[in-house]
């Protein structure tokens, strides 16, 4: 449909309401507002630079006034997310959204207003647009940035401080696993540093629903739950199958996570018993590749630091299924790895080893466990695990 059939169509534009549900209650939380004609794509209208503003701006305002006409005369009792274009939004740097809301609703209504829009698709200077939600932000509204993913820019993330962050479900998607799955890692880590919720969308079989479940939606939506209508649906509709759906998903994680820490401590207690059998020595380099010899089924790597994170012997690396002695790595300085310090302070005060969580080892690339322990010349040995141990015994998360 063209530009001039869907100008001349705009009064035939509806409005569909899609249920967002939690995922602590199981109750419908929340609506995400779309726009509705037969025959055209209004989200890709929306985006067209070659239609002029006016007319891509007079539709999405006509849509955001129409969702909210069934509560001109009455509270907004639960979450609207409304789309917006963050281009068409900054025309006039919000001020028309923000009187066509204050027309719409009454002001203890915009709590529930939550503004839903891709910062990557903002073409000019995201200060500009900081400013902008920052102003309609203290009027109580919340803000829901959308198409987290790949081209996310993180910076402009953190400058405007969302409630919400909006996953497709399909980052986490088997096949696509790898390099947007770190990714997800960091966006993961982001939301808890800047307290944002995350929701994931377009939630289409019971495996995605276990797995935003498992990454930590707050909230989800999608056809697996309750398709788009015209019409509102009670908040308690899918309590119950959401309910009997989290415990299958709970015990099945109970289980996973049960036979991963026994997998672990395992680990733990093998490769203890080795150490102390090899008693390895940082100056004694026939006791390092005696212990790399014993520890052959499980490592790659073996070092070991003084408490200042000091390397004091050189690296014993294995290739192929040969140990090699590599000197270059004396005396390099670990202190400044991410908790290495706590992680030697706590094995000077528990006594045990310690296994780390998987992270991607610099030189090999590779994702891998770090097993530490203190020694009776008060030195600490590190053990790095190979990829393939962790994958045979279910440890690689």
């Amino acid at each position: 449909m063209d530009t001039m059939e869907v100008l001349t169509k705009l009064q035939q534009v509806e409005v569909r309401y899609e249920p967002v549900y939690s995922a602590d209650a199981h109750l419908v939380e929340g609506y995400a507002v779309s726009g509705f004609l037969e025959g055209a794509n209004i989200p890709a209208f929306l985006y067209d630079e070659e239609v002029p503003l006016e007319y891509r701006v007079e539709l999405e305002q006509l849509i955001i006034e129409r969702a909210l006409q069934p509560f001109k005369d009455e509270p907004l009792t639960y979450d609207l997310y409304i789309p917006l274009n963050p281009n068409l939004l900054m025309q006039d740097f919000a001020e028309s959204y923000f009187t066509l809301l204050k027309e719409s609703i009454a002001e203890d209504s915009f709590k529930h207003i939550i503004l839903t829009l891709a910062e990557h698709e903002y073409h000019e200077d995201v200060e500009q647009l900081q400013h902008a939600i920052r102003y309609l932000k203290t009027y109580g509204m919340k803000l829901c940035l959308n198409k987290i993913g790949s081209e996310s820019h993180l910076d402009y993330v953190l400058l405007l401080k969302p409630n919400i962050l909006k996953i497709d479900i399909d980052m986490l998607d088997y096949d696509s696993w790898g390099a947007q799955n770190d990714i997800f890692m960091t966006i993961s880590s982001l939301a808890l540093r800047i307290g944002a919720s995350i929701f994931f969308d377009d939630i289409e079989t019971t495996y995605h629903m276990q797995l935003a479940w498992k990454h930590g939606a707050r909230y989800y939506k999608g056809r697996y739950l309750t398709e788009a209508s015209e019409t509102f649906i009670e908040p308690t509709s899918l309590q119950q199958r959401l309910h009997e759906e989290s415990i299958r998903f709970i015990k099945a994680e109970k289980k996973q996570l049960e036979q991963r820490f026994d997998a672990m401590r395992t680990l733990q207690r093998e490769l203890t018993a080795i150490v102390e059998k090899c008693q390895p020595q940082p100056d004694n380099v026939a006791s390092l590749l005696k212990l790399a010899e014993a520890v052959t089924p499980y490592s790659f790597r073996l070092y070991i630091t003084d408490e200042d994170g000091f390397q004091v012997s050189p690296n014993i690396m294995r290739y192929d299924h040969n140990w090699v002695v590599l000197e270059h790595a004396k005396d390099k300085n670990w202190s400044w790895r991410p908790y290495f310090l706590m992680n030697i302070i706590r094995l000077r005060h528990e006594k045990t080893g310690e296994i780390s969580d998987v992270y991607r080892d610099i030189e090999t690339g590779e994702m891998t466990r770090t097993f530490s322990i203190e020694l009776p010349t008060h030195h600490y040995i590190f053990i790095d695990i190979t990829y393939d141990y962790l994958y045979e015994h279910s440890i690689t998360k």
